[in-house]
């Protein structure tokens, strides 16, 4: 019998994980597969790889949003863990799971579980100390996703990003950014900048098509200064569904292996949504370390 480790957040997404959690057991169970649980506590990371050593399980799967994973991706390769993981999006914002069509079916994606079918993914490296498995990113836009009021997020979900963050778009400001990619300087004046592993970011999949999660790359994206209107058309389109539209005069794109990212302006980095470090940072790709369920 097959053993496998469910991680889960008891308060992501409006907690509502817990109320599906006989379900899931049942659908694994169905399938041949032994469920040990365990429930995310802050900073704890030695109990984690503790627990992942004497549960002998085959492999790991997350159940939360973008933070649960990000976390589990982190505890995996620090403790250098060498098992599969796959992710059941269930928080306010679920990138990567909606990048990889998870959610759209979850009893398809348990048969791919079951059948062991994993795919080898890459993340990225910030500062040789931090994983991320889907953007890191730094500017106006970034750090409102901290400030937005917790009765709106559990009211409007991922949609209160977008509420706020477009009311707050008047008062965007530019700030210089410096960017070291392939032995070349680049100096630009922009609102923000995303480095992206998935298509997928804020909520919106497929956002950005030519991202890829398995080419050894990392997109470097910002958005150069620009009037309010053209800045309002941008972030128009993109909620449109239309995606990044590289062709814009106003945006700027870089792919590379790894970046140096500076500021003259006090900015944090955002890693997988969660607080990051302060610029400046270094961040490169490590291709294909990770076995990923699809």
């Amino acid at each position: 019998m097959k053993r496998l480790l469910l991680v889960y957040n008891p308060v992501s997404g409006h907690a509502a994980f817990k109320s599906k959690l006989d379900s899931i057991v049942e659908a694994f169970q169905r399938r041949g597969i032994l469920l040990t649980m365990y429930r995310t506590r802050k900073n704890d990371h030695f109990d984690f790889v503790k627990f992942v050593t004497e549960s002998h399980a085959d492999g790991i799967i997350a159940a939360g949003g973008d933070g649960t994973l990000h976390a589990v991706v982190n505890w995996i390769l620090n403790s250098k863990i060498e098992l599969p993981v796959g992710i059941i999006g269930s928080g306010t914002s679920n990138d990567f799971a909606s990048y990889l069509g998870i959610n759209a079916n979850l009893e398809a994606y348990f048969d791919r579980i079951t059948a062991g079918n994993t795919r080898k993914v890459d993340v990225g490296f910030v500062n040789g100390d931090k994983y991320f498995i889907n953007v890191a990113s730094a500017g106006s836009f970034t750090a409102i996703a901290h400030e937005v009021n917790v009765k709106l997020k559990n009211t409007f979900g991922k949609l209160a990003y977008y509420i706020q963050g477009i009311g707050e778009l008047p008062k965007f400001k530019a700030v210089k950014i410096q960017v070291y990619a392939d032995e070349v300087n680049f100096e630009l004046d922009a609102f923000l900048f995303i480095v992206l592993n998935s298509g997928a970011v804020a909520g919106m999949n497929k956002i950005a098509d030519f991202a890829k999660i398995d080419d050894g790359k990392l997109d470097f994206i910002a958005v150069k200064k620009c009037s309010p209107r053209r800045l309002m058309k941008i972030f128009r389109s993109i909620l449109s569904g239309k995606g990044i539209d590289l062709s814009n005069e106003d945006i700027f794109h870089l792919q590379s292996s790894k970046f140096n990212i500076s500021s003259t302006s006090d900015l944090m980095s955002d890693i997988d949504g969660e607080i990051g470090s302060p610029l400046p940072i270094v961040i490169e790709t490590i291709p294909k370390i990770l076995d990923f369920f699809v």
